[in-house]
């Protein structure tokens, strides 16, 4: 063993042992769609006085967090998205009609004099629905009605203790700006400091003077600021302060044993009760946890069957290579969930149909270097096995690096560009690219290293899996055929299928779903069968007559429609149940015009820029003939599975998108390897006619497109038959452009490089090994075989 595999071999032993430790004591972090429940966006909107901006969307969301933890929800997420959007996240509530209303709510700030402390229980009430609508010229809130009698009003302050208040004496929109600072002088650490307006500035004086005519220590000389009926502070007034005299507007502190960030959420609230910046739900998810339950049970099995059907068809094809290749995408699938689980990445469902995707797609980099260890064996039959594969693991290395390059490409796309969801199905897709490059550079690399050593794998052809050429290959290579002789036509075939796929697009349209037209989309399970005559027919007579009712699932029924707020939409249920009985929500997607305009136009960009990357980055790794030829296959593939997915009138969404832009990294990267062997067989044999050199690069890289392909196809088809319709489309967009994708890099990508080659005036590539700098003439260094000690007789 030399020290190269060794240290591989560490290597991989040490990350495995990690991942293991990972695996048996973290958990992963699921997301909504898979755990159950609702996720709602909101964004946020200027008023009269103030600009939506970064700072007012972060006072808005603490108000907000404070909300929703009144409704007992178990683990509320919220997050600010960009400058002005809020995005929510409430774990296992399956009606969101109470959080839109709390949500919906302008924020309420007050303040109250203290009465004493409270007898009996604590009491909230909702404010009157006139109390949400603005007031005053400066178009900031009117303080709650309910508040206005004396004395009529309990709650319980910071520590639980109940106090009564008096009526509000001033509302936050006298509030003029509140701070969190730090005295490191004085040593009183963190406070508050509040400043008001003019008029306002009175009353706050005149209401800290009343309660400075309480002995300290006394619960009637302290002043509660409310938020929502929920008391945020209830500050004692200093004992300096005289009775009558008050504070100041601008001297005013709040102090206490505040941390840092309670101080400056203290501060967040007061002023953000002063400044509340309205917001509209614009997206509203609700998952059931049926549905996230059998989305993981299914893409388990899927997993596990194309896993194990790929790791078969790769031990037949390259015997015990093959066998220890599939060892190493068992380790594959451990790293890539515990960095996933490490990282802190939330699984979603798209995520989790790329991760199960990656595992397909592992074993390209493995089947790049068999098929050029086995091109070794056979052009020099005495050479050592060892020899051989190490020279594979060389000559592979340029066709790895920018398959994968353009697949990180399309993730990092799908990372920036797609919303929600989609963003978590680029992670796991780059994280899946990262992992299966390690286990086939290191792992699976130290594990072929040590077997070629052995003399009974070396001596026997027929048993290490690259000894011999594959099958395909030597039928290839026995009939030659003269593929590109004339290379228009098959230009031809693939303007025939553009064209009728346009022809669907056209004539039957795209269905595009929910995410991209706004509206909502419902689904529900019924105990008893309802069909769906029976069901537009109730939907109808309930007042619904717009509503598109379809099958779903087993049985299940899906209700698409316009406009439909939370209690339409309780009301288009009720109606459902008297048909079918007990009815329950599976799925509820709720978008709102503006987003679905936005997200629609976000598609078009992201495919947009997808195509000019691609081609930018094509274009420095290649000719630019080739380049340009590339990117023709992938928008012929793009077309294609959208013209597909037309006449088939499946519906085109996120993870469409999703899966469109994985098709692209596809297409690119099948042609990126046809294209690396052009230039290597083309920079070698400079006078060799350029169709004559493709024939030969393409009939040489046929049996990786073909084994790599048929990886993803294995588990592609388990995810379809498996998925359920949750990722039943997505499976059937990638097999569609899996299938296309290897098509057009043989007869889309190459003839059209052939036919840009008649007017390009470039020379041929340099010969494999020089570059421009090297001299003419100028012997060119040899790289040495490593198990060659140079000794020559």
């Amino acid at each position: 063993m030399t020290r190269a595999t060794a240290v591989r071999a560490v290597l991989a032993v040490t990350v495995l042992l990690a991942s293991v430790v990972i695996t048996l004591t973290m958990s992963p972090r699921l997301g909504l769609d898979l755990q159950g429940g609702t996720r709602i966006v909101l964004q946020a909107h200027d008023s009269d006085t103030v600009t939506a901006d970064r700072e007012t969307t972060d006072r808005t969301l603490e108000v907000l967090r404070q909300r929703i933890d009144s409704l007992g929800v178990s683990e509320p997420t919220l997050t600010r998205s960009g400058e002005d959007r809020i995005i929510v996240e409430l774990p296992d509530v399956q009606d969101p009609r109470q959080a839109a209303e709390v949500i919906g709510r302008t924020a309420q700030l007050s303040f109250h004099a203290v009465e004493g402390p409270g007898t009996g229980k604590p009491e909230t009430r909702e404010p009157p629905a006139g109390d949400s609508e603005t007031g005053g010229t400066d178009g900031r809130k009117k303080p709650p009605a309910s508040d206005t009698g004396p004395g009529d009003l309990t709650l319980p302050d910071e520590q639980g203790r109940s106090l009564a208040l008096g009526p509000s004496r001033l509302s936050g929109a006298g509030v003029d700006d509140a701070t969190a600072a730090f005295d490191a002088q004085g040593g009183a650490g963190w406070s508050v400091s509040l400043t008001f307006h003019k008029d306002a500035g009175q009353d706050w004086k005149k209401l800290t003077g009343e309660a400075a005519c309480h002995p300290a220590g006394d619960d009637r000389r302290r002043v509660a600021i409310v938020l929502d009926e929920k008391v945020i502070s209830s500050p004692q007034v200093d004992p300096s302060v005289g009775c009558r005299v008050g504070l100041p507007s601008g001297t005013t502190q709040i102090t206490g044993s505040f941390s840092a960030d309670e101080a400056r959420d203290l501060a967040l609230l007061i002023k953000g009760g002063a400044l509340p910046v309205p917001v509209e739900i614009v997206e509203q998810r609700t998952v059931g946890p049926t549905l996230g339950a059998a989305a993981i049970e299914a893409s388990a099995q899927a997993a596990l069957i194309g896993a194990a059907a790929t790791a078969l068809f790769i031990t037949v094809v390259y015997r015990l290579f093959g066998a220890l290749a599939a060892v190493a995408l068992g380790a594959y699938g451990m790293i890539s969930y515990a960095a996933l689980v490490a990282l802190g990445v939330t699984l979603t469902l798209p995520g989790l149909a790329g991760f199960v995707l990656a595992i397909g797609m592992a074993v390209d980099a493995n089947v790049l270097v068999f098929e050029r260890a086995r091109e070794e064996c056979a052009d020099r039959p005495k050479r050592t096995l060892r020899s051989a594969l190490t020279t594979g693991f060389q000559k592979a290395w340029s066709a790895v690096a920018d398959s994968n390059a353009t697949t990180l490409i399309a993730a990092g796309l799908l990372f920036f560009l797609g919303s929600g969801p989609v963003k978590g199905f680029g992670v796991t897709l780059a994280i899946g690219v990262v992992a299966s490059m390690f286990s086939a550079l290191v792992i699976a690399r130290a594990l072929t290293e040590i077997a070629a050593n052995r003399r009974f794998v070396s001596d026997y052809r027929g048993v290490n899996g690259i000894g011999r050429p594959g099958a395909v290959r030597a039928w290839l290579v026995r009939k030659d055929p003269q593929l590109f002789r004339r290379p228009l036509r098959w230009l031809v075939v693939s303007a025939a299928l553009v064209a009728v796929a346009v022809a669907g697009i056209v004539v039957r349209g795209i269905d595009l779903g929910v995410e991209f037209t706004g509206g909502r989309l419902v689904e529900y399970s019924t105990s008893r069968p309802v069909d769906v005559e029976t069901a537009r027919d109730t939907l109808a007579a309930a007042g619904f007559k717009d509503a598109e009712v379809t099958t779903a699932g087993d049985g299940d029924l899906s209700v698409r429609t316009g406009k439909l707020d939370n209690d339409g939409e309780h009301a288009l249920r009720s109606a459902l149940a008297e048909e079918g009985g007990e009815t329950k929500k599976v799925r509820d997607e709720l978008i709102g015009p503006s987003l679905g305009d936005e997200l629609r136009r976000n598609a078009l960009i992201a495919l947009g820029v997808a195509v000019a990357v691609q081609l930018a980055y094509l274009a420095v790794r290649f000719r630019w003939t080739f380049a340009v030829a590339s990117v023709v296959a992938m928008v012929h593939d793009v077309v294609l599975v959208v013209g597909a997915f037309a006449w088939l009138g499946r519906p085109v969404d996120g993870i469409f998108l999703a899966a469109l832009l994985t098709v692209i990294g596809y297409s690119v990267n099948d042609s990126v390897v046809v294209f690396d062997r052009v230039r290597e067989l083309w920079g070698a044999n400079r006078k060799t006619p350029l169709d004559t050199i493709a024939r030969r690069a393409v009939l040489q890289t046929v049996p990786r497109t073909v084994n790599t392909g048929m990886g993803a196809l294995f588990i592609l088809a388990a995810l379809a038959v498996l998925g359920g319709d949750s990722l039943a489309d997505f499976a059937i967009a990638l097999l569609i452009g899996i299938v296309v994708g290897t098509w057009s890099s043989v007869f889309t990508a190459v003839p059209g490089a052939l036919a840009l080659e008649r007017s390009a005036k470039a020379p041929p590539p340099p010969a494999p090994g020089k570059g421009k700098g090297t001299a003419r003439g100028k012997a060119r260094t040899v790289r040495r075989d490593p198990l060659d000690n140079g000794a020559r007789v």
